[in-house]
């Protein structure tokens, strides 16, 4: 008889339970586990995420326990820019001489990486101590950074907090660090500058082209600076005590002093300063014009300094034909210093055969502003002036001369509200004539229409009777320096291109030799007879038919117009010969075949004809030249 699908499953399950309770209890715990079959991929899962699963290799169940995790110890770095000085006073970011001097003593410019607690502030002390070990000889340390804009070289200084400088403190976003480079500076006392101990020379040994001495090939750069161009044959003569060949062998330029320009000629009238080194310290030396009590001197110096630090640059070289026209020499000068260079470098002017008619600054003698010209301000040509004008300072040229107190006042930073401005500085007369209304005690109703017109142009209220002397100096101050802001920054730029700015803001007194006054330039007769160089017998000149007699007569008079004109005259002849009211180092004379006297500005001689025969017909003619010539370094 068959049995049913549940009999048979019944039967089956009492057969499993009588062989349990048989099995020894042993054998109960020995259980194998059943493989089971994996696919590649999992097995690969299951190896990567054993240490998560808290078993081995080959997998665990759902009730494994997972081992504890281990605390893990974190571990702070942190990498900035440091860059530690000497000084202990210093507040300005190192030139790139000086960043090279202190590189080479162990100090300078450096990458430090941090490691430890952010708390702890001697984490911060010992690693700066371990990679600038002269800081140990500062008595303590502060932090400073750039104050401003990335281009300012001004530094400020990190207030340090009770705690000390901590790595914390320097991620603090507050204190606006970033990536700028921080610089070190020593609390109590200046750090050692001691190239030599830094570190060993290193390349092999070359001659020095002044000194002959043989120098290592990484010492060369430092040594160059120092070089007092001295032979070391001469010097050999010297310890052996041969001093007559000393007294008739001709002195070095450059030995023992400050260099001068290769410019300047020893035969010159103004003799040119000369600083023992042996008495001043070189480090001192970039910096004693500071100090110097004459601002003459102390320009001098300043410029003498900084020519001699460019005197190995590449030199800037400017070419002109004389005999194009006014627009083309005009072209070349504006195309050159447009461009962007090394404005103290050496400067060659080659002229192949003036001046041109761009008007720059308008107005009265000593009340001169910048030009009010869309066209010159969006050409950049008031930075181009700027440049022209250090630049002619620089190498003892000829000024700008008259221009508005108000304005030198605004050009170095200058409050505008406090600048003393006058009327004469307007140099438009028709809004000039509108502003001198408001002068008045009492205003017609037409005056008022104008005096509001105008105001209401520029943004300012109408006048009325309590706001009419405040609405006076409102409209004065927009006309001088409103309309001009512009034009002053980019003059501004300019200065700062050829590197004077800082002679210019450290000593303000030197301001008046740059921007000199047309009042306090007073001409005698003698100031230009002792600088005329009067035409010889065998003189080059376009007439070479003339006697002796004839050449007498004609510089006789020159003489006596030169000796009984007045100072305004000479300025004015001046102008004539040179181009501008500034006397050069020498003023020539020849004689020409033409009808009036005529100059070569560019070459600073005056030509006169030979035909006059009175005195009164040559001082006739001479003045009429003078009259017609309106040119000057105002016009570029």
């Amino acid at each position: 008889m068959s049995k049913t699908s549940p009999e048979l499953l019944r039967e089956a399950a009492n057969l499993i339970e009588e062989a349990l309770r048989r099995t020894p209890p042993a054998a109960q715990v020995q259980q194998i586990p059943v493989a089971t079959t994996r696919t590649p991929v999992q097995a690969e899962v299951a190896r990567l995420f054993a240490p998560y699963n808290g078993g081995g290799g080959g997998g665990a169940g759902a009730g494994a326990r997972r081992r504890p995790a281990r605390s893990q110890v974190i571990r702070r770095s942190y990498t900035h820019t440091f860059c530690c000085l000497a000084d202990n006073k210093a507040d300005k970011v190192p030139s790139i001489q000086l960043k090279a001097d202190l590189l080479a003593s162990g100090l300078g410019e450096q990458r430090v990486t941090f490691s430890g607690n952010d708390n702890d502030p001697m984490a911060v002390t010992n690693k700066l101590m371990e990679v600038f070990p002269k800081l140990q000889e500062g008595g303590g340390f502060e932090f400073l950074k750039i104050a401003g804009s990335t281009r300012s070289r001004n530094l400020s200084l990190l207030q340090c907090p009770n705690t000390g400088y901590t790595l914390a403190y320097l991620k603090d976003p507050s204190t606006t660090i970033g990536q700028a480079t921080i610089y070190i500076r020593p609390l109590q006392q200046d750090l050692p500058i001691d190239s030599e101990s830094s570190g060993h020379a290193s390349g092999p040994a070359i001659s020095c082209i002044t000194c002959q001495k043989e120098v290592p090939f990484s010492e060369m750069k430092l040594h160059r600076a120092n070089c007092d161009g001295t032979p070391m044959q001469e010097t050999h003569r010297e310890g052996e005590g041969d001093r007559c060949e000393e007294n008739d062998r001709e002195p070095p330029t450059d030995r023992d002093s400050v260099p001068v320009r290769p410019e300047t000629s020893v035969q010159s009238g103004v003799e040119p300063v000369v600083i023992e080194s042996g008495k001043i310290d070189l480090k001192e030396l970039d910096n004693d014009w500071k100090i110097i009590k004459e601002p003459t001197l102390a320009a001098q110096v300043f410029k003498d300094n900084l020519l001699s630090e460019h005197a190995t640059g590449k030199p800037l070289r400017l070419k002109m034909d004389v005999r194009e026209s006014e627009e083309d020499r005009e072209r070349a000068l504006l195309s050159f210093y447009k461009q962007q260079q090394e404005w103290a470098c050496p400067l060659h002017c080659t002229l192949d055969g003036g001046v041109g008619q761009t008007l720059l600054f308008e107005g009265e003698p000593d009340h001169l502003v910048p030009a009010a010209s869309e066209v010159l301000i969006e050409s950049n040509l008031f930075r181009v002036a700027g440049r022209m004008i250090a630049h002619s300072f620089l190498h003892d040229g000829p000024h700008v001369t008259g221009l508005s107190p108000a304005v030198i006042h605004v050009l170095f930073n200058g409050d505008p509200e406090m600048a003393t401005i006058v009327v004469e500085d307007c140099p438009d007369l028709h809004i000039r004539s509108i502003i001198q209304m408001l002068e008045l005690e009492e205003l017609t109703q037409e005056q008022k229409d104008t005096v509001s017109d105008l105001s209401l142009s520029w943004d300012l209220p109408a006048v009325t009777k309590t706001n009419q002397r405040w609405l006076h100096n409102k409209l004065l101050v927009h006309a001088v320096i409103g309309r001009t802001m512009r034009q002053i920054k980019q003059l501004r730029k300019g200065l700062k291109d050829v590197m004077l700015w800082p002679l210019l803001t450290s000593r303000p007194d030197v301001v008046p030799l740059l921007f000199p006054k047309m009042a306090g330039m007073q001409f005698v007769p003698q100031m230009f007879l002792d600088k005329i160089t009067w035409p010889v017998e065998d003189s080059d000149d376009e007439d070479e038919g003339l006697d002796i007699e004839c050449k007498c007569r004609i510089t006789g008079f020159l003489r006596v117009f030169i000796e009984t004109a007045s100072s305004d005259t000479l300025a004015q002849l001046l102008k004539f010969w040179v181009g501008w009211e500034m006397l050069p180092s020498e003023l020539k004379v020849e004689f020409s075949g033409g009808t009036f006297p005529s100059s070569s500005t560019c070459f600073e001689t005056l030509k006169l004809p030979a035909h006059y025969n009175t005195y009164k017909d040559f001082e006739e003619a001479l003045v009429a030249a003078i009259d017609s010539a309106h040119t000057g370094f105002g016009l570029v």
